[in-house]
């Protein structure tokens, strides 16, 4: 272990007023980039009329498939080699590559540095919070997970509508041009957090993390392309068979290796494990409900995109709330309200739509108050789930438990976009929506009954 990970972390006196706003600026764009460009792929396609819509949409793809396959390894790279480092390494290579991405000439270009841009993204998420949990007293510990969690819920939940505005006003380059600013100011502040000092500990075990990244990898994209390649196809089952091999014998390495590219004894804590099924599932709700939402206003109700980027916009500020609050509470009920609580609010929603869901524009009637239901959910599971997995994981592995975390909600994110794309045919009806929003409300209902698996109250100690 390195000295940065094994030294006290300075306390209430000495905590640093600038870590929770570095931190939570890196779960922002990371979270903000997952959802930012679904609407861009028209303005792509009038850029670069060569390249078919299919192929356009890998723009999306190879964001999610790296974030969601090094976010483990960069977890557990992140506990031994300092948090620091990784969060400025991190910062520094996704500005760059959001650069790139913006002033990308052909489609090959902006694929591969949309790529580089998800992988670095994978190491701002661990090292951001890492960086934030240890300049926080333990009895504190709770409330900045919500503040963390509360950035990226509302990321995540603004991100197709902020991707519609900008795309109308401004085309799609400037998806990418909003982060280059962010990312400099990031990375001077950066500059600032002091620097532990010793010796350098061991890294993780190399050929256990390439094969549990190409493994994670492999599935992400197999269910990723499920919907344009289908699930029977030679090439998904390759993936994903292949990705499952290559991930079991990533475990079957660490479950041996000194320094293991996975940390094993994590899945023995039952409250970590029901954590990430939870995250999992609610990846699942979160990332089908914010892309369907868009469709349907501009499908079905002929909102513009930029009117539907507005329309979608309400639920991002309760879910930014609800995360808040649920991280000052979770201290003193426990995680388990947090999880459960905002899953059947969810679900409450969700049945809400379905018999609901009306085939002309009613805004203010129904869109606006189901928006706000649902956005509180999502804060609540946003905050609960990452709350339940680092706390439930000690000082030691908070990015390790961190990223693992959200590898679940990642590929749950690919697996409910490909039932929505399964559910949603070329030409839907209104009872296609409907069916897709079913799938969400039952994928929330499986994050609450993960939820109760939960103990009453988080380990807030700060030991091992």
């Amino acid at each position: 272990m390195t000295a940065e990970t094994t030294a006290a972390p300075p306390l209430a006196a000495g905590a640093r007023r600038d870590v929770p706003w570095l931190a939570a600026g890196a779960t922002f764009l990371a979270m903000l980039d997952a959802t930012v460009a679904n609407l861009a792929v028209p303005d792509l396609h009038a850029d670069f009329p060569g390249s078919s819509l299919s192929g356009l949409t890998w723009v999306i793809t190879l964001y999610a498939v790296p974030f969601a396959a090094l976010l483990a390894p960069a977890g557990r790279l992140a506990d031994l080699v300092g948090r620091r480092t990784l969060y400025q390494w991190g910062t520094g290579l996704f500005t760059l590559a959001s650069l790139a991405c913006a002033l990308a000439p052909t489609v090959p270009v902006l694929l591969a540095t949309r790529g580089v841009q998800g992988g670095a993204a994978a190491a701002l998420i661990p090292a951001s919070l890492a960086l934030l949990l240890h300049d926080t007293p333990p009895e504190r510990r709770a409330g900045a997970i919500g503040l963390w969690s509360a950035a990226g819920a509302f990321a995540a939940a603004i991100g197709p509508g902020l991707g519609g505005v900008l795309v109308d006003q401004f085309g799609w380059r400037s998806l990418f041009v909003i982060n280059v600013p962010v990312g400099l100011a990031m990375l001077l502040g950066g500059l600032r957090l002091p620097r532990a000092k010793g010796g350098a500990g061991r890294l993780p075990d190399l050929a256990g993390t390439v094969l549990l990244g190409a493994g994670v990898g492999g599935v992400a994209l197999g269910v990723t392309q499920a919907r344009d390649w289908s699930w029977t196809d030679a090439r998904t089952l390759a993936l994903l068979l292949g990705g499952a091999v290559l991930v079991g014998l990533a475990l079957w390495r660490s479950a041996r290796h000194p320094v293991p590219a996975l940390e094993i004894s994590l899945w023995r804590n039952r409250p970590f494990a029901a954590a990430n099924a939870a995250s999992f599932l609610y990846g699942t709700a979160l990332y089908s409900w914010l892309l369907l939402g868009v469709l349907y206003l501009t499908a079905e109700w002929h909102y513009s995109i930029l009117k539907a980027g507005f329309a979608s916009t309400p639920g991002a500020f309760t879910a930014t709330a609800a995360a808040v609050v649920m991280g000052r509470l979770t201290g003193r009920i426990g995680v388990r309200p947090a999880v459960t609580g905002g899953a059947l609010i969810m679900v409450v929603s969700g049945v809400w739509t379905v018999a609901a869901l009306p085939a002309g524009p009613h805004f203010v009637t129904f869109w606006l108050p189901v928006g706000l239901l649902v956005g509180t959910g999502m804060g609540m599971l946003s905050t609960g789930t990452a709350s339940a997995a680092a706390l439930s994981a000690g000082p030691l592995r908070f990015a390790g438990a961190t990223g693992l975390n959200t590898t679940a909600r990642q590929l749950g994110g690919a697996l409910g976009i490909a039932v929505l794309a399964a559910l949603l045919p070329a030409r839907a009806a209104h009872d296609d929506y409907t069916a897709v929003y079913l799938f969400c409300t039952l994928a929330a209902a499986g994050a609450a009954l993960a939820g109760l698996l939960l103990t009453a109250r988080p380990r807030t100690s700060g030991g091992e």
